[in-house]
């Protein structure tokens, strides 16, 4: 098992504390990031995690909503409080808040289905892309830059991440100014045959790329000088059953920037064309005016 892989297991492998009030109470740790932030993909799995400890295991999540409130500290343990809403015949829902030293850093709503059959339709697989063994992965691209922290990180990702119209990572002024791209993405190694822990996989790897067309969009980097960059909120919807150890194709988009904020958006395919679920997150993305190609 690769190192990213053990650490990602670990990270998701919370702690029931015993502890009740009116909630449910779990603790995690946190896996190191540059500059001491913690991931919020991370904490969207963790909240995932929590609140499916505290329903039946048939009953699976098709979806949630959630706001990152505060940056979180890896330096310091999550709590996670679940609140159990309510239990139908058919649904339940769950409210998630994390805490980092007494105040919350996410809030989360959850709702869990059982399997339940009917008519099925969905949006089709865009056709004619690259496979992901044609593209380079960002151990490759970024194998010169690995002493820098950013680089560090994206290299210890649990995940091998490789873009159809190329990353972002450096500025590039030739590079063509579009709200859309196609990037393929896959566990570095295999996982447990779990359905729970692969849709919580999945909410972790859904915060990657999500801000990318925006970033795309207005001609910057991830390094472009004075870009900032973070997530507001985030949406999940699980369509089917998911493997993340298996290739994903994230179909993204964005529809609107402006005010300092933009919206992406993502179909998620697994490599049998199957729609898997979509994603939508809002974030602050402030760009300069005139991105520097330095």
């Amino acid at each position: 098992m690769t190192e990213s892989i053990r650490i990602l297991l670990e990270t998701l492998s919370l702690v029931d504390t015993g502890a009740r009030t009116s909630e449910d109470i779990f603790t995690g740790a946190s896996h190191p990031m540059p500059y001491g932030r913690i991931f919020g993909g991370q904490v969207m799995a963790q909240a995932v995690v929590a609140a499916q400890r505290t329903v039946e295991p048939d009953r699976s999540i098709h979806s949630v909503h959630g706001y990152f409130v505060r940056p979180g500290d890896v330096e310091h343990p999550i709590t996670l409080s679940v609140e159990r809403i309510h239990d139908g015949r058919s649904f339940s829902t769950r409210r998630v808040q994390a805490y980092q030293r007494g105040v919350p850093i996410m809030s989360m709503i959850s709702s869990f289905q059982d399997l339940d059959e009917g008519p099925s339709s969905q949006h089709p697989m865009p056709q004619g892309l690259p496979s992901p063994d044609e593209l380079p992965s960002s151990e490759e691209l970024l194998a010169a830059y690995a002493g820098h922290p950013q680089a560090r990180a994206v290299i210890a990702r649990p995940f091998d991440i490789r873009h159809v119209e190329g990353p972002i990572y450096l500025p590039d002024p030739e590079r063509p100014r579009h709200g859309n791209q196609h990037v393929w993405i896959r566990a570095k190694d295999r996982l447990p045959d779990d359905d729970a822990l692969h849709r919580a996989a999945l909410a972790y790897l859904s915060d990657y790329a999500m801000l990318e067309p925006i970033v795309r969009m207005h001609g910057a980097a991830w390094t472009t000088p004075g870009l900032k960059a973070a997530s507001l909120d985030h949406a999940l919807w699980w369509h089917r059953p998911v493997r993340v150890d298996e290739w994903l194709l994230l179909e993204l988009e964005t529809s609107s920037s402006g005010g300092g904020r933009g919206l992406g958006r993502a179909h998620i395919y697994a490599a049998d064309g199957t729609h898997v679920a979509t994603v939508a997150q809002e974030g602050m993305v402030r760009v300069p005016q005139e991105p520097s190609a330095s």
